[in-house]
């Protein structure tokens, strides 16, 4: 399905205080809307709006992403590279993109974005709102902005707010774009080489030891000193990165990433969860180091409709990414079934 694009020509107000002068939202839509069939996927961090491009196995008849059933809608975060307003769009005021002056933004900023989009749509409510990491970060975040828009709740692999383990994983990911020294000129491709770096460390936390032990072993040959198949897959995972994306997002994307945290200005963690009431499922991966299946358990013993499944998977955090089958079996009964599915 070919991107889609809404241009908002006011100005939107960030969480900081800032403005944006105006505002594109990149997104795809699968399937069409009747009734109250909508589910809104909410991307993770480097992806792009088209779900069906990075979550393979779930857009398709049958699946839990049916387009013959459901009318899908993923919106592009503000802030990245897939054609939504962020740092290498041209800045009115300037005529030049932003680069590095492109503001501080928050996942409560990417949400208000995507009020803006569903309004655009005619979307007054959607039957599920599903959001793995930082899409989940933003699945909660619109479940209580706008109570009543979100019927039911998909959580996958995410936390109530970024802990110091994450954020320091991110902070790490800042400093080696850093210390490349072409980063904050005016050029798209500044930065690259030290986001190679950044996102060899990121690729760490989101697979974990199980996977690389399972899928980088030397098998062939128990006698070589070096050029490693692991240290090859980081090589190639860096220049891959490099070729679709930039590091100002990047750089932008992890701060939004450590500003989560659901229970600011909502008087606690705690008391903000209570405040979810529709149906949830929450969805933890066995092995995931970046966001461990205690931060799932939290989540399902303080929102109140709430039921939990431990996903086991060899894959860490990428597990919701990889395990499309398993994913089936759960989400596809939870979405469409009629009835709340409650503790």
């Amino acid at each position: 399905m070919p991107v889609k694009y809404y241009r908002y020509d006011k100005p939107f107000r960030l969480e900081n205080g800032e403005e944006l002068p105006e505002l594109t939202i990149a997104y795809h839509t699968f399937g069409r809307a009747k009734g109250d069939n909508t589910v809104w996927v909410c991307h993770a961090l480097t992806a792009n709006s088209d779900v069906a491009d990075w979550w393979p196995g779930t857009v398709d008849r049958g699946r839990f992403l049916d387009p013959q059933r459901h009318f899908i809608v993923c919106a592009n975060i503000i802030g990245s590279h897939y054609g939504s307003t962020g740092p290498l769009s041209i800045n009115p005021a300037t005529g030049a993109p932003y680069y590095g002056a492109f503001p501080f933004i928050t996942v409560r900023d990417m949400v208000n974005a995507h009020f803006l989009l569903a309004e655009h749509l005619g979307i007054t409510s959607a039957r599920a709102v599903i959001g793995s990491s930082i899409g989940g970060f933003q699945a909660m975040e619109m479940a209580l902005t706008r109570p009543g828009f979100v019927k039911k709740l998909v959580l996958i692999a995410t936390s109530a707010r970024s802990q110091p383990w994450t954020i320091a994983f991110n902070e790490s990911q800042r400093m080696a774009i850093e210390a490349d020294h072409s980063y904050g000129l005016p050029d798209g491709e500044a930065g690259k080489k030290g986001m190679r770096v950044a996102r060899s460390l990121g690729l760490l936390s989101y697979r974990g030891s199980s996977a690389y032990n399972a899928t980088q072993q030397e098998n062939d040959n128990f006698f070589k000193v070096a050029g490693f198949r692991a240290g090859t897959y980081q090589q190639y995972q860096g220049d891959k990165l490099c070729r679709r994306f930039d590091a100002y997002s990047y750089y932008r994307l992890t701060q939004a990433f450590d500003s989560h945290n659901v229970g600011r200005f909502r008087g606690g963690i705690e008391s903000a969860l209570s405040q979810i009431t529709c149906p949830t499922l929450v969805i933890g991966i066995s092995s995931d180091i970046i966001f461990p299946v205690s931060e799932q358990i939290f989540l399902y013993r303080h929102i109140p409709a709430s039921k939990l499944y431990i996903l086991s998977s060899d894959f860490g955090h990428d597990g919701f990414l990889v395990e499309a089958e398993k994913l089936n079996a759960i989400l596809k009964p939870f979405i469409n079934t009629p009835k709340p599915t409650n503790k």
